[in-house]
């Protein structure tokens, strides 16, 4: 196809936009509802998993030093702990700090604690987070073997449940996009079917006056091109104003550094932006391309 030949494809694309409104209006109502229906979920996707990884990340390791360790030994091992690159983050108490912590958890009756001699029973101790909850037990393990540790302590089942956890999710998004995808190409090649049809006579004198398929092709593809752009940027303006104000509620009395805190609206309404364009994009232009090539002869 020549480049001249291109350009009218793509001018009659735009011009089919606008000599059939009623297609073109439902065309992109279809479109925006399911791609709003899309950037929802996205947007409880994101959340999802970026509490599951707050969480993910301060599972319950506890390092045990033995009573009669040394200094050079708990610089050793917050050495090696620094230098874990699946260790983000960990914190060392001393027994006097975990003296004042017990005592803090036992309230009103705290006093039964003043006599007791902590640098005696009392072990250092060292908090860990990791990156990733899957790999806890390679960590516990390596930790185990450092001179001076006593024991590390881990709650397996939560481990389990947060790497489970985070996996569903992955997974329930992955398959949830194919599917809203799938309805969504079905829905805009029958919208693009019924054009089809209305312009049959107009696609009849273009062959008989020696029109490739492509060159009857394309100007589908352009139209559902613009129609999914258009119904890509109509979505994303209302799932982002819709988020806009379920975040301002919703954070009112949480706190930014809360597990629970949503995600700041500014950090992702470029991602949303840019998923729904593309998805926008595909759907338009796969669908008419689909029901072009299924529904005419061409």
């Amino acid at each position: 196809m020549s480049a001249r030949a291109f350009i009218n494809s793509i001018r009659e694309g735009v011009r089919g936009i606008i000599r059939h409104p009623l297609v073109t209006i439902a065309s992109v109502s279809t479109i925006m509802l399911m791609l709003i229906i899309m950037g929802a979920f996205y947007l409880f996707s994101v959340n999802a998993r970026m509490i599951m990884t707050k969480l993910s990340q301060r599972p319950p390791i506890e390092v045990y030093m033995s009573l009669q360790c040394t200094e050079e030994e708990r610089n050793f091992v917050s050495q090696q702990l620094a230098a874990n690159p699946n260790i983000i983050e960990f914190s060392m108490a001393s027994p006097e700090d975990n003296y004042l912590s017990f005592k803090s958890n036992l309230g009103s009756s705290s006093s039964i604690l003043d006599d007791f001699d902590y640098n005696m029973y009392l072990p250092y101790t060292f908090s860990l987070r990791l990156e990733d909850p899957s790999l806890a037990d390679s960590v516990c393990a390596e930790v185990a073997t450092y001179s001076g540790v006593s024991k590390v302590a881990q709650e397996s089942n939560v481990m389990r449940f947060l790497t489970r956890a985070s996996r569903i999710v992955n997974i329930t998004t992955a398959v949830s996009f194919i599917v809203l995808f799938v309805i969504a190409l079905f829905i805009i090649s029958n919208m693009v079917r019924i054009s089809v049809y209305s312009r049959s006579s107009e696609i009849e004198i273009m062959k008989f006056v020696g029109a490739t398929n492509n060159y009857i092709r394309l100007p589908y593809i352009t139209e559902g091109a613009i129609v999914g752009l258009f119904s890509a940027l109509c979505s994303w303006v209302i799932t982002m104003l819709v988020y806009k104000q379920v975040y301002e509620k919703a954070m009112s009395s949480i706190n930014l550094e809360s597990f629970y805190a949503l995600a700041p609206t500014r950090l992702i309404m470029w991602h949303n932006l840019f998923i729904l364009v593309i998805m926008g994009l595909i759907i338009g232009a796969v669908g008419s391309g689909i029901s072009v090539r299924n529904y005419i002869k061409v």
